[in-house]
């Protein structure tokens, strides 16, 4: 049992690896090209977002320290020292509410009169105890924001190793964000090599500018979000155009491998066909040559039609526009096709001198066809085509039979390849409508006077 169960697991991996088609592969392309142009405009504007975030992010602190860095600037203006070179807070405490914002002052340990740092008459938790190096000189009574003394110490001691003015992200001991600012005072006559002699450190609420951030970060992701999506459908766009041509490409060319399996099928059976009752000594050779000759000349039309219709449709065949005479062309095509015509066939014209502007060879090629098409399905079985060509001056050849008329069913698809309704091809008409349109012209058909079918090819004239 199990190798039969591998089997299956081989046929079935097997099956499901099919080569792509070629257009399979171009389609696979787009979306290969699309996803790159929506891949680089992700990493383009993801790039450009973590900029803009991060350049909002420390804009508000930047403004945040710039206003605690003025409030406390002018606090330092009013910290004074008395005669015994002992710092004095009296002025600040009484000239600015340091609760709000909160302002606490503090030493550095070693600068009291005595050499330790205590401040006379202060014990316990009274402000004058020394932290980590630090005294806390002076605390607001009632703070609008509340901190812990740590973070407070903290950034006390971070704005003294370093001598310059620090600035922190912290919270309140609600929770709340707030900005903490710490900054170093020398003393009067410090010399230049000599530490601070204390820190004033500040908090500002960051509630707004974090909520306003945090706006910024959502409106930034969602329009990254929209941008890059737009990218997308812009370049499923652009690479949908790209592979336009090549999409096209391969349609005419699998339309041509179409058309060529389709016309060349039924000639070629024939053909074998003949050729294994010409071994098996069943027809007369002269009868074998004569419709060998018959089905060659069919297969070799059959060629030049499939040829010249992908020529048109590739654009590879343009038309060669010049005046050119209507009527002479209309009466040399009817000559030559009545040469080849069968026997008893009837071919009138009746034209008047009309110039147009076209190209001689498609122009002939699109007249032969609509003649060909009327003297080979134009009649009944066995009895002679009456066919009438009649040329306008305004440029419209008219090609009319007495035959059976257009079959309804391939009436609104009669100029498609295949859809003659007749056991043709269906190349002859459609390479005519391709040449009228070519020109700005157009080709109809309906039901003429004499019974039968009636194609009317209209051109540019030299007037128009």
């Amino acid at each position: 049992m199990r190798p039969a169960h591998r089997l299956r697991r081989l046929t079935r991996g097997a099956r499901g690896a099919r080569p792509l088609t070629p257009t399979a592969r171009v389609l696979r392309l787009r979306r290969r090209i699309s996803l790159l142009f929506a891949l680089t405009s992700a990493v383009g504007l993801i790039a450009m977002a973590v900029l803009a975030v991060r350049s909002d992010s420390a804009r508000w602190r930047e403004q945040l320290d710039h206003s605690m860095d003025a409030d406390t600037s002018w606090a330092l203006g009013l910290l004074e020292t008395d005669e015994n070179g002992r710092l004095a807070t009296d002025v600040l405490a009484d000239t600015v509410n340091t609760g709000c914002p909160p302002l606490t002052v503090l030493l550095v340990a070693g600068d009291g009169p005595d050499g330790t740092g205590e401040a006379p008459g202060r014990t316990g938790d009274e402000p004058g105890r020394t932290d980590g190096g630090l005294t806390v000189q002076h605390v607001p009574s009632a703070p609008c924001l509340s901190v812990s003394p740590g973070v407070v110490l903290e950034a006390g001691r971070a704005a003294v190793r370093t001598g310059e003015a620090r600035g922190f992200d912290r919270r309140t001991t609600n929770g709340g964000p707030v900005r903490v600012f710490a900054l170093p005072f020398y003393a009067p006559e410090a010399a230049e090599d000599e530490g601070p002699q204390g820190v004033l450190v500040t908090t500002a609420d960051a509630t707004a500018e974090r909520d306003d951030h945090r706006r910024l970060v959502w409106i930034v992701t969602g329009g990254c979000a929209l941008l890059v999506l737009l990218s997308a459908a812009v370049g499923h766009v652009l690479s949908g155009r790209a592979v336009r041509p090549a999409l096209a490409a391969l349609g005419q060319q699998e339309a041509f491998l179409a058309d060529a399996a389709h016309d060349l099928r039924t000639p070629a059976a024939s053909l074998r066909t003949l050729a294994e009752t010409a071994l098996r000594g069943e027809t007369d050779s002269t009868e074998v040559h004569r419709r060998t000759l018959r089905l060659a000349e069919g297969m070799g039309r059959l060629v030049d039609g499939l040829l010249t219709r992908a020529r048109l449709m590739s654009g590879t065949a343009m038309p060669t526009r010049q005046p050119l005479r209507l009527d002479q062309l209309a009466e040399a095509v009817v000559e030559e096709a009545a040469e080849g015509a069968a026997a008893g066939h009837r071919v009138r014209v009746e034209a008047e001198e009309t110039v147009v502007v076209a190209d001689p060879d498609l122009v002939r090629r699109a007249v032969g066809n609509l003649l060909g098409n009327a003297l080979a399905h134009g009649h009944a079985p066995g009895v002679p085509a009456d066919v009438l060509v009649t040329v306008a001056r305004d440029g419209t050849l008219t090609v009319e039979d007495a035959g059976p008329g257009l079959p309804p069913e391939v009436a609104d698809a009669l100029f498609e390849r295949f859809r003659s309704g007749s056991g043709s091809t269906g190349l002859g008409l459609s390479i005519a409508s391709w040449v009228a349109h070519a020109h700005g012209g157009t080709l109809t058909a309906g039901r003429g006077q004499l019974g039968g079918a009636r194609f009317v090819l209209r051109l540019p004239t030299s007037a128009n």
